[in-house]
Protein backbone atom coordinates (compact mmCIF):
# COMPACT_ATOMS: atom_id res chain seq x y z
CA UNK A 1 0.00 0.00 0.00
CA UNK A 2 1.53 3.69 -0.97
CA UNK A 3 0.81 7.10 -0.05
CA UNK A 4 -1.62 8.77 -1.89
CA UNK A 5 -2.07 12.14 -3.29
CA UNK A 6 -5.16 14.10 -5.65
CA UNK A 7 -4.76 13.51 -9.26
CA UNK A 8 -5.56 17.13 -10.64
CA UNK A 9 -6.14 20.31 -8.22
CA UNK A 10 -9.73 21.18 -7.74
CA UNK A 11 -11.08 24.41 -5.72
CA UNK A 12 -14.57 25.45 -4.94
CA UNK A 13 -15.56 28.67 -3.17
CA UNK A 14 -17.57 28.84 0.08
CA UNK A 15 -18.74 31.11 3.14
CA UNK A 16 -16.73 31.37 6.25
CA UNK A 17 -18.52 30.77 9.30
CA UNK A 18 -17.54 33.27 11.59
CA UNK A 19 -16.71 36.48 9.53
CA UNK A 20 -19.40 35.32 7.10
CA UNK A 21 -17.49 36.24 3.70
CA UNK A 22 -16.38 34.38 0.20
CA UNK A 23 -13.82 31.69 1.05
CA UNK A 24 -11.72 30.57 -1.92
CA UNK A 25 -10.42 26.58 -1.04
CA UNK A 26 -8.03 24.82 -4.12
CA UNK A 27 -6.46 21.47 -3.11
CA UNK A 28 -3.22 20.10 -5.18
CA UNK A 29 -1.13 17.53 -5.25
CA UNK A 30 2.25 16.90 -3.65
CA UNK A 31 4.64 14.47 -3.56
CA UNK A 32 5.84 11.56 -1.09
CA UNK A 33 6.57 12.62 2.26
CA UNK A 34 5.00 16.31 2.02
CA UNK A 35 1.75 16.03 4.32
CA UNK A 36 -0.66 18.02 5.04
CA UNK A 37 0.25 21.46 4.40
CA UNK A 38 -2.11 24.70 4.44
CA UNK A 39 -1.09 27.89 2.60
CA UNK A 40 -2.75 31.39 3.32
CA UNK A 41 -2.51 32.37 0.06
CA UNK A 42 -3.44 35.79 0.76
CA UNK A 43 -0.03 36.26 3.43
CA UNK A 44 1.79 33.97 1.72
CA UNK A 45 2.38 31.60 4.99
CA UNK A 46 2.46 28.05 4.82
CA UNK A 47 1.46 26.37 7.68
CA UNK A 48 2.41 22.72 8.27
CA UNK A 49 -0.32 20.56 10.12
CA UNK A 50 1.22 19.73 13.36
CA UNK A 51 0.05 19.74 16.97
CA UNK A 52 2.23 22.17 17.78
CA UNK A 53 0.79 24.43 15.13
CA UNK A 54 -2.61 24.43 17.08
CA UNK A 55 -3.32 28.03 18.73
CA UNK A 56 -7.24 27.52 19.48
CA UNK A 57 -9.43 25.10 20.15
CA UNK A 58 -12.21 26.87 22.12
CA UNK A 59 -14.81 26.60 18.95
CA UNK A 60 -12.76 24.89 16.23
CA UNK A 61 -9.57 23.36 15.84
CA UNK A 62 -7.35 26.20 14.68
CA UNK A 63 -4.08 26.12 13.62
CA UNK A 64 -1.44 29.38 13.28
CA UNK A 65 2.53 30.52 12.66
CA UNK A 66 4.04 33.78 12.72
CA UNK A 67 0.46 35.39 13.94
CA UNK A 68 -1.64 34.64 10.71
CA UNK A 69 -4.34 31.66 11.41
CA UNK A 70 -6.67 29.21 9.92
CA UNK A 71 -9.81 28.08 11.64
CA UNK A 72 -12.36 25.75 11.52
CA UNK A 73 -10.26 23.27 9.42
CA UNK A 74 -11.29 20.21 11.05
CA UNK A 75 -14.64 19.47 8.85
CA UNK A 76 -12.47 19.60 5.93
CA UNK A 77 -9.74 17.35 7.55
CA UNK A 78 -12.07 14.67 8.46
CA UNK A 79 -12.70 14.02 4.47
CA UNK A 80 -9.18 14.35 3.74
CA UNK A 81 -8.33 11.50 6.64
CA UNK A 82 -11.52 9.63 5.86
CA UNK A 83 -10.11 9.06 1.98
CA UNK A 84 -6.33 8.40 3.41
CA UNK A 85 -5.06 10.90 1.18
CA UNK A 86 -0.99 11.46 2.66
CA UNK A 87 0.12 14.44 0.64
CA UNK A 88 -1.92 17.69 -0.18
CA UNK A 89 -2.02 21.26 -0.20
CA UNK A 90 -4.40 23.29 0.98
CA UNK A 91 -4.36 26.31 -0.14
CA UNK A 92 -7.17 29.30 1.08
CA UNK A 93 -7.68 33.40 0.66
CA UNK A 94 -8.49 33.64 4.40
CA UNK A 95 -8.46 32.82 7.70
CA UNK A 96 -10.79 30.01 7.83
CA UNK A 97 -11.70 27.48 5.77
CA UNK A 98 -15.19 27.65 4.25
CA UNK A 99 -18.23 26.08 6.19
CA UNK A 100 -20.29 24.47 3.12
CA UNK A 101 -23.27 22.79 4.39
CA UNK A 102 -21.79 22.49 7.75
CA UNK A 103 -20.68 18.88 7.49
CA UNK A 104 -18.17 17.01 5.05
CA UNK A 105 -20.25 15.92 2.40
CA UNK A 106 -18.97 19.25 0.05
CA UNK A 107 -15.38 18.15 0.90
CA UNK A 108 -16.44 14.29 -0.05
CA UNK A 109 -17.51 15.31 -3.30
CA UNK A 110 -14.28 17.77 -3.94
CA UNK A 111 -12.22 14.80 -3.54
CA UNK A 112 -13.83 12.70 -5.72
CA UNK A 113 -14.10 14.94 -8.35
CA UNK A 114 -9.84 15.18 -8.01
CA UNK A 115 -9.40 12.10 -8.05
CA UNK A 116 -6.74 9.92 -5.43
CA UNK A 117 -3.17 8.59 -7.49
CA UNK A 118 -1.11 5.95 -5.78
CA UNK A 119 2.65 7.33 -5.23
CA UNK A 120 5.50 5.60 -5.17
CA UNK A 121 6.81 5.23 -1.62
CA UNK A 122 5.71 3.09 1.17
CA UNK A 123 2.34 4.39 2.85
CA UNK A 124 2.92 4.98 7.00
CA UNK A 125 0.53 4.28 9.61
CA UNK A 126 0.44 4.65 13.18
CA UNK A 127 -0.10 1.66 15.31
CA UNK A 128 -1.71 2.56 18.65
CA UNK A 129 0.19 0.40 21.36
CA UNK A 130 -0.96 1.43 24.89
CA UNK A 131 -4.06 3.17 26.11
CA UNK A 132 -3.79 6.82 26.10
CA UNK A 133 -6.51 8.82 28.00
CA UNK A 134 -7.45 12.36 28.39
CA UNK A 135 -9.98 13.13 31.25
CA UNK A 136 -11.20 16.29 32.09
CA UNK A 137 -14.27 15.26 35.51
CA UNK A 138 -16.81 12.49 33.42
CA UNK A 139 -15.65 13.65 30.00
CA UNK A 140 -12.72 11.98 28.24
CA UNK A 141 -11.21 11.06 25.03
CA UNK A 142 -9.29 7.69 24.62
CA UNK A 143 -7.29 5.74 22.02
CA UNK A 144 -6.48 2.16 22.77
CA UNK A 145 -5.05 -0.73 20.40
CA UNK A 146 -7.27 -2.58 18.27
CA UNK A 147 -6.25 -4.78 14.93
CA UNK A 148 -9.00 -2.04 13.38
CA UNK A 149 -10.07 0.94 13.43
CA UNK A 150 -13.13 2.07 14.99
CA UNK A 151 -14.80 5.28 16.27
CA UNK A 152 -16.95 5.40 19.28
CA UNK A 153 -18.79 8.74 21.00
CA UNK A 154 -21.41 9.25 23.51
CA UNK A 155 -22.73 12.54 24.10
CA UNK A 156 -25.28 13.91 26.28
CA UNK A 157 -27.42 17.52 26.11
CA UNK A 158 -30.19 18.35 28.23
CA UNK A 159 -32.11 19.28 25.41
CA UNK A 160 -35.25 17.60 24.30
CA UNK A 161 -34.02 16.98 20.84
CA UNK A 162 -30.23 15.26 21.57
CA UNK A 163 -30.46 13.97 25.64
CA UNK A 164 -27.98 10.76 25.22
CA UNK A 165 -26.57 9.75 21.76
CA UNK A 166 -24.39 7.13 20.81
CA UNK A 167 -22.44 6.23 17.89
CA UNK A 168 -19.71 3.77 16.80
CA UNK A 169 -18.32 3.87 13.40
CA UNK A 170 -16.58 1.03 11.88
CA UNK A 171 -14.45 3.04 9.94
CA UNK A 172 -13.98 2.44 6.19
CA UNK A 173 -13.62 5.18 3.49
CA UNK A 174 -17.42 4.16 2.32
CA UNK A 175 -18.73 3.65 6.10
CA UNK A 176 -18.08 7.27 6.56
CA UNK A 177 -19.42 9.37 3.58
CA UNK A 178 -22.51 6.50 4.11
CA UNK A 179 -22.58 7.15 7.84
CA UNK A 180 -21.10 10.43 8.76
CA UNK A 181 -19.53 12.80 5.92
CA UNK A 182 -23.80 13.77 5.56
CA UNK A 183 -23.93 14.95 9.38
CA UNK A 184 -23.99 18.58 9.81
CA UNK A 185 -22.90 21.21 12.99
CA UNK A 186 -25.16 22.20 15.38
CA UNK A 187 -26.00 24.65 17.86
CA UNK A 188 -28.30 26.87 19.70
CA UNK A 189 -30.17 29.60 18.84
CA UNK A 190 -29.24 31.33 22.27
CA UNK A 191 -25.71 30.42 21.31
CA UNK A 192 -25.72 32.19 17.84
CA UNK A 193 -26.76 35.76 19.00
CA UNK A 194 -24.70 35.63 21.95
CA UNK A 195 -21.53 35.00 19.39
CA UNK A 196 -22.97 37.55 17.29
CA UNK A 197 -23.09 40.09 19.71
CA UNK A 198 -19.44 39.26 19.82
CA UNK A 199 -18.95 39.31 16.01
CA UNK A 200 -18.43 35.93 15.53
CA UNK A 201 -20.51 33.08 13.80
CA UNK A 202 -22.16 35.83 11.17
CA UNK A 203 -21.91 33.23 8.58
CA UNK A 204 -23.76 30.97 10.33
CA UNK A 205 -27.31 30.17 9.58
CA UNK A 206 -29.89 27.19 8.82
CA UNK A 207 -28.08 26.48 5.73
CA UNK A 208 -24.70 25.65 7.23
CA UNK A 209 -26.18 24.09 10.63
CA UNK A 210 -28.34 22.30 12.48
CA UNK A 211 -29.93 25.32 14.95
CA UNK A 212 -32.25 24.31 18.15
CA UNK A 213 -34.64 26.29 20.53
CA UNK A 214 -35.38 25.57 24.10
CA UNK A 215 -37.66 22.75 22.57
CA UNK A 216 -37.43 21.50 18.76
CA UNK A 217 -35.05 22.15 15.52
CA UNK A 218 -35.42 25.01 13.82
CA UNK A 219 -34.41 24.10 10.45
CA UNK A 220 -37.33 22.80 7.99
CA UNK A 221 -36.19 20.10 6.40
CA UNK A 222 -35.41 18.69 9.82
CA UNK A 223 -32.83 15.67 10.48
CA UNK A 224 -30.94 14.36 8.33
CA UNK A 225 -30.17 10.79 10.78
CA UNK A 226 -31.78 10.52 14.49
CA UNK A 227 -28.24 10.80 15.90
CA UNK A 228 -26.98 13.12 13.26
CA UNK A 229 -25.62 15.28 16.80
CA UNK A 230 -23.41 12.22 17.61
CA UNK A 231 -22.75 11.57 14.20
CA UNK A 232 -20.87 14.83 13.28
CA UNK A 233 -19.16 14.74 16.82
CA UNK A 234 -17.31 11.77 15.07
CA UNK A 235 -16.98 13.42 12.11
CA UNK A 236 -14.98 16.39 14.14
CA UNK A 237 -12.91 13.90 16.17
CA UNK A 238 -11.69 12.13 12.54
CA UNK A 239 -10.21 15.80 11.62
CA UNK A 240 -8.88 16.68 15.23
CA UNK A 241 -6.98 13.40 14.74
CA UNK A 242 -5.43 14.69 11.60
CA UNK A 243 -3.00 16.32 13.45
CA UNK A 244 -1.18 12.73 14.30
CA UNK A 245 0.37 13.14 10.65
CA UNK A 246 -0.63 10.12 9.80
CA UNK A 247 -3.26 7.40 9.56
CA UNK A 248 -3.61 5.34 12.75
CA UNK A 249 -4.39 1.84 13.62
CA UNK A 250 -6.65 1.47 17.07
CA UNK A 251 -9.78 2.66 18.97
CA UNK A 252 -11.09 5.95 19.22
CA UNK A 253 -13.42 6.32 22.62
CA UNK A 254 -15.16 9.34 23.65
CA UNK A 255 -17.83 10.58 26.02
CA UNK A 256 -18.41 14.51 25.37
CA UNK A 257 -15.23 14.67 23.99
CA UNK A 258 -14.08 17.89 22.47
CA UNK A 259 -11.79 20.03 19.79
CA UNK A 260 -9.34 20.52 23.26
CA UNK A 261 -9.79 17.05 24.70
CA UNK A 262 -8.89 15.74 21.14
CA UNK A 263 -5.68 18.62 20.82
CA UNK A 264 -4.74 16.99 24.47
CA UNK A 265 -4.71 13.59 23.43
CA UNK A 266 -2.06 14.08 20.13
CA UNK A 267 -0.41 14.96 21.91
CA UNK A 268 -0.18 12.85 25.08
CA UNK A 269 -0.24 10.20 22.45
CA UNK A 270 3.01 12.05 20.62
CA UNK A 271 4.90 12.62 23.88
CA UNK A 272 6.24 9.21 24.57
CA UNK A 273 6.85 6.65 21.88
CA UNK A 274 5.90 3.91 23.69
CA UNK A 275 2.32 4.57 23.04
CA UNK A 276 2.83 3.81 19.71
CA UNK A 277 4.94 2.56 16.24
CA UNK A 278 5.07 4.15 12.63
CA UNK A 279 4.28 1.04 10.21
CA UNK A 280 5.41 1.16 6.85
CA UNK A 281 2.53 -0.88 5.10
CA UNK A 282 3.93 -3.31 2.30
CA UNK A 283 3.12 -7.18 1.38
CA UNK A 284 -0.41 -9.06 2.22
CA UNK A 285 -0.53 -7.64 5.84
CA UNK A 286 -1.83 -4.41 3.93
CA UNK A 287 -5.10 -6.02 2.09
CA UNK A 288 -7.73 -5.28 4.99
CA UNK A 289 -6.82 -1.63 5.24
CA UNK A 290 -6.34 -1.05 1.23
CA UNK A 291 -10.23 -2.04 1.29
CA UNK A 292 -10.76 0.03 3.82
CA UNK A 293 -9.93 3.44 2.24
CA UNK A 294 -10.77 1.55 -1.39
Amino acid sequence: MYQTTIKKAVELVGIGLHKGTAVKLRLEPLESNSGLIFYRSDVDVAIPLIPDNVVDTKMATVIGKDGHVISTIEHMLSAIYAYGIDNLKIILDADEAPVMDGSSASFCMLLDEAGIVQLDVPKKVMRIKKEVIVQDGEKYVKLSPSPDLQYGFTIKFPHPVIQRQEYVLNFTKQNYKDEIARARTFGFLHEAQYLRSKGLALGASLQNAVVLDEKKVLNQEGLRFPDEFVRHKILDAIGDMALIGMNFVGNYEAMAGSHELNHRLTLELLKDSQNYEVVELVGETTKELEKAYA
